[in-house]
């Protein structure tokens, strides 16, 4: 069988949701998949990124990332989302990409993905479990196959999140706990994705 082609497509302004992705990206590869990580386009005007000089720094840290397309949907057996929540719902950068792929939705192109997502915000509690619900809303119309956490390993324990990985980037960058969080969420999805994929084959 060949091997789950996994995307992990996140936004991530001052770097915070990058480093998860990057992580669910190590999980997931480290499950057998191929991986491609990439980045939503960023539709902030320039003098609201140069107000925040780690906004500005980060784009340009960034800048080898790819930018997702729907072809990365349509190459995915899972598919990985990634976002800050503002106020309580994905940034306008990941809808509006979410808000491109009609095409591949009504050609069933979408269907039968496995899904999972994580996030974070500034505060704690801050919107992560009601962000993460609301992408799950978006999976219920593709007719994807969504895939959480859960409390199925120890590390679920200590980050505490069974929708997906979340961290409080007010408390500083990702530690090891969400990281591992994140590898551990891609791992699942992966593992899944490949039993699915197997079965079908069969």
């Amino acid at each position: 069988m060949d091997p789950v082609n996994a995307a992990i497509v996140y936004y991530s302004a001052t770097g915070t949701v990058h480093a998860l992705a990057q992580a669910a990206a190590e999980g997931a590869e480290k499950a057998g998949a191929h991986v491609r990580l990439r980045k939503v386009a960023e539709l902030a005007p320039p003098e609201a990124i140069n107000a925040n000089p780690a906004w500005a720094q980060h784009l340009r840290d960034t800048a080898d990332v790819a930018q997702a397309g729907i072809d990365d949907l349509d190459w995915a057996d899972v598919v990985l989302f990634g976002t800050p929540t503002r106020f309580g719902t994905p940034t306008s950068q990941l809808k509006q990409f979410i808000d491109t792929v009609g095409p591949l939705w009504m050609q069933g192109r979408l269907a039968d993905k496995v899904y999972s997502a994580f996030t974070a915000s500034n505060t704690a509690h801050g919107g992560q479990e009601s962000t993460l619900l609301g992408l799950g809303n978006v999976f219920y119309h593709w007719g994807g196959i969504i895939v959480p956490p859960g409390y199925t390993d120890p590390i679920q324990f200590q980050s505490g999140n069974p929708y997906g990985t979340s961290h409080v980037a007010g408390d500083g960058p990702p530690g090891e706990v969400a990281l591992e969080a994140a590898r551990y969420q891609a791992r699942r999805a992966v593992n899944t994705a490949a039993a699915l994929k197997a079965g079908r084959a069969a």
